[in-house]
């Protein structure tokens, strides 16, 4: 059983995963850092700190600012993702695509029937018309 377990934990998904963890949690600090300075940029009423910006409602105190904040940070977040992984990878996988399509077919579709058959054949193995054979 902890053979079974270590084998798992040692697996590279689980060890990148994990990696992926530790730098989004040090990167979400990173990014609440930077809200705050956007969010003191910001006015206002009566002075207050961003975070404590509210309104009034059917005579309840309703405070927006932490969801604005929220809403910065996840914005930036998707900026920074987006751009820096998705873009990234979207491009290798079009490059690893292009270059793996270069190698011709080893077969082809009979003109009769439709059925596919190797390239090389002289008689169709479904309806067994006379086809021309292709040189390789």
């Amino acid at each position: 059983m902890f053979k079974e377990f270590r084998k798992f934990i040692l697996r590279g998904n689980v060890v990148d995963l994990a990696v992926g963890v530790i730098i989004g949690a040090a990167f979400n600090g990173v990014v609440q850092a930077l809200v705050t300075m956007i969010t003191q940029l910001m006015p206002t009423k009566g002075g207050d700190k961003f975070a404590n910006a509210h309104f009034y409602l059917f005579h309840k105190d309703i405070i927006y600012g932490p969801f604005i904040n929220a809403l910065i940070s996840f914005l930036l977040i998707a900026l920074v993702v987006f751009f820096f992984v998705v873009q990234p990878i979207n491009k290798l996988t079009e490059l690893a695509a292009r270059n793996k399509n270069t190698e011709e077919p080893s077969t082809k579709k009979c003109p009769y029937c439709y059925s596919e058959i190797n390239k090389q054949a002289s008689r169709c193995a479904f309806c067994t018309a006379k086809l021309e054979a292709e040189k390789v």
